[in-house]
């Protein structure tokens, strides 16, 4: 299947290929960007090759999508978006979404987030049509979870100690977003 190329005012969603190395080093090795995501800060660029491998085996294997969150104005990747696991059977996903820290707070990450759940919704990815997209965040992530809401997902509980990265548990709270509750 064509990997899903999808567009807005200001953005382009498109695969991430090597060529995006360095922006994906960028991103990743930004202690602001991975304070709550399930691993390190990058170190090394190699790092990012086996990223940007991670990415596109999940697209190979049908398993997943990761889009580049890039400005349609200068084709920059600022950050990365997608669902990391899908199931076919039961018609849901989970999302994940990364924005380079300079870009926070100017309305790229509800506008990429948007495009990719009305694509979900719409059937455009090759999962099919989706019923049920469930975002997690760790605690304190005020940011991720005021995107959510504003994005129509409803706060359904926490998964105590359902993480552990970072030597460390991690309490977890669950957003769900249906099909009938995005298109109301």
């Amino acid at each position: 299947m064509i990997f899903p190329l999808l567009s807005s005012q200001r953005l382009t969603l498109t695969p991430i290929n090597y060529e995006d190395r360095d922006a994906i080093f960028a991103l990743f090795s930004d202690q602001q960007v991975t304070q709550y995501y399930d691993l390190e800060p990058l170190t090394q660029i190699s790092q990012a090759d086996k990223l940007i491998a991670l990415f596109n085996t999940r697209y190979k294997n049908g398993e997943g999508i990761r889009w580049a969150i890039r400005l349609k104005s200068t084709d920059e990747l600022i950050g990365t978006c997608g669902f990391n696991s899908w199931s076919v059977p039961m018609k849901h996903a989970f999302i994940g979404y990364d924005l380079k820290s300079l870009y926070w707070g100017k309305g790229y990450a509800f506008e990429a987030i948007h495009m990719i759940i009305k694509a979900a919704f719409d059937g455009l990815l090759r999962c099919g049509a989706l019923n049920r997209i469930q975002a997690d965040t760790v605690l304190g992530n005020k940011s991720s979870e005021a995107l959510l809401l504003k994005l129509g997902f409803f706060e359904e509980g926490l998964r105590r100690q359902s993480g552990f990265w970072k030597n460390r548990f991690h309490d977890l709270k669950c957003f769900g977003l249906l099909k009938s509750d995005f298109n109301k």
